[in-house]
C-alpha cells in the first residue's frame, strides 16, 4: 500500500481491507472481453417514461435545482409515508419519520455511523451487501456473520445460530430481505422470531429493504410491522430498484421521529442533500397504481424462471430466489471445483458471461467458495444470448 507521511499506510486501518469492489473489476472485465454482464445488478433498460419526464418537468421548472431541504422535498416524503401506509398499513408522519437519502447505500451508512459506538457488534446474515461490511468498519463496529445456508432449492435462516450470536455486546442487527445475493425472502416466522429477538435483547435493527417490491414467491413483511419493533427499527429503501433508474440515488429511511433525527445528524454531514429534481419525479413513481408494480414482478419473474432454466441446462446446481434480481448458483456440478473467483476470472474466456464470486459477500470465505451469482435484471434478448452461451459449458 502506498505510504504517507511518516511511513503511515494512506487508508486508515478500518478501511484496509476494502480495495476495488469486485463489482468493478467484473464490470471492467465485461468491457475488455465483450463478455455479457450478468455480475453486477443494473437494468439494461429505463424506467417508466412517465417518471422520466416527470423528472424532465422538474428541471424546466426550477424544482429542486438548488439546495432542497435537509430531509428531502416535502412531496417525496409525503409520498414514502403513503407508500408504507397503502403496501404495509405503517404510518409515519413525513415530516418527522421520513428522510430522503443519496441511496439506501447511503442510508446504510449514515444508521450504523449514527447508532453505533466504537466496539458495538453488529450481526449481519452473509452472504450480505459489499456496502455492509465497510460501513460498519468505518463506524468501528465489530461484525458478527450469521449464515444462511443452501437448503433445499433456497437458503434459510437459522434461527439458533441467529440467538447464539446475540451477546452482551450486540447493538444492532443489519437485516437484509428480499435478500442479496442469495434471492431469500424471509418468512413471518423467521421475521416473527427476529422481532421477539430484538425486543428480548433490546436491540436495533437496521432493515434494507430495497427489493420490496420484487418477489415472485412468498410475500414482503416490514419487520417494523410487528410488535415492539416500530420503535426500534430503521427501514431502508430506494426507488433504484422498484422504478430501474438505479443511477438517480435516490433512497430513504422510515423510522421513529429519535431514530430519524439520529441518522438525519449524521447524514447532513455525509451528502447533506441531493437529486432534488429527482425526488420531484420519484414521489410521482411511488403513486403509480398497482398495475406497474404487478408488471414488473410478472417481467422479472419471466427473467428469473429464463435464466434459472439456462442455468440448470448448463448444468449449474441452481438456487431459484424467491426475490430480488439474482440468481445463485454452485459450480460444483460443473467440475469448477470450489474456487468461484477463478471460475468467475475465467468465464468470460470460455463462453463470454460474466458473473461475481458470491464468497466476496462472506466473512466465512469457505462456506461461499463454490457459489457464483448471475443477474437476470436485463432484456429478454441479453438473457437468451447469455444462456447459450452458458449452455457451452456441458459440451466441455
Amino acid at each position: 500500500m502506498t505510504q504517507g507521511p511518516q511511513g503511515r499506510p494512506l487508508l486508515n486501518r478500518r478501511l484496509a481491507a476494502f480495495g476495488t469492489t469486485i463489482f468493478a473489476e467484473m464490470s471492467a472485465l465485461a468491457a475488455r472481453t465483450g463478455s455479457i454482464n450478468l455480475g453486477q445488478g443494473f437494468p439494461d433498460t429505463d424506467g417508466p417514461e412517465e417518471v422520466r419526464e416527470a423528472a424532465v418537468r422538474a428541471l424546466r421548472a426550477g424544482h429542486g435545482n438548488q439546495y432542497p431541504p435537509g430531509s428531502g422535498v416535502p412531496e417525496l416524503r409525503t409520498a414514502i409515508a403513503e407508500h408504507q401506509q397503502r403496501w404495509y398499513g405503517l404510518t409515519y408522519d413525513p415530516d418527522t419519520e421520513v428522510l430522503v437519502t443519496t441511496g439506501a447505500t447511503e442510508a446504510v451508512a449514515a444508521a450504523l455511523l449514527a447508532l453505533l459506538e466504537p466496539g458495538d457488534e453488529v450481526i449481519a446474515l452473509e452472504p450480505y451487501y459489499d456496502s455492509y461490511a465497510a460501513c460498519i468498519a468505518m463506524a468501528g463496529g465489530s461484525r458478527v456473520p450469521v449464515t444462511l445456508r443452501p437448503h433445499e432449492d433456497g437458503y434459510a435462516l437459522d434461527l439458533d445460530e441467529l440467538r447464539a450470536a446475540v451477546t452482551p455486546r450486540t447493538r444492532l442487527i443489519l437485516l437484509n430481505t428480499p435478500h442479496n445475493p442469495t434471492g431469500t425472502v424471509l418468512t413471518r416466522a423467521e421475521l416473527a422470531a427476529v422481532a421477539a429477538l430484538a425486543c428480548e435483547r433490546d436491540l436495533l435493527v437496521v432493515t434494507d429493504e430495497v427489493y420490496e417490491h420484487l418477489v415472485f414467491e412468498g410475500e414482503h413483511i416490514p419487520l417494523a410491522s410487528f410488535p415492539g419493533m416500530r420503535e426500534r427499527t430503521v427501514t431502508v429503501s430506494s426507488a433504484g430498484k422498484t422504478f430501474s433508474f438505479t443511477g438517480w440515488k435516490v433512497g430513504w429511511i422510515t423510522a421513529s421521529q429519535d431514530l430519524v433525527a439520529a441518522v438525519r445528524s449524521v447524514k447532513q454531514f455525509l451528502t447533506y442533500v441531493s437529486g432534488g429534481p429527482l425526488q420531484y419525479a420519484v414521489a410521482e413513481a411511488l403513486r403509480l397504481p398497482d398495475g406497474y408494480f404487478d408488471d414488473l414482478r410478472a417481467d422479472l419473474r419471466t427473467k428469473r424462471d429464463l435464466l434459472s432454466s439456462g442455468l440448470a441446462e448448463a448444468g449449474f446446481g441452481v438456487f431459484r430466489p424467491a426475490g430480488t434480481y439474482f440468481v445463485t448458483t454452485d459450480i460444483r456440478p460443473l467440475g469448477g471445483g470450489r474456487d468461484g473467483f477463478a471460475f468467475c476470472r475465467e468465464l468470460p474466456g470460455r463462453c463470454g458471461v460474466v458473473a461475481i464470486p458470491n464468497a466476496v459477500f462472506y466473512d466465512h470465505r469457505d462456506q461461499g467458495a463454490p457459489f457464483v451469482r448471475f443477474a437476470f435484471c436485463k432484456r429478454t434478448d441479453v438473457l437468451a444470448e447469455a444462456v447459450s452461451r452458458l449452455k457451452s459449458l456441458s459440451a466441455h
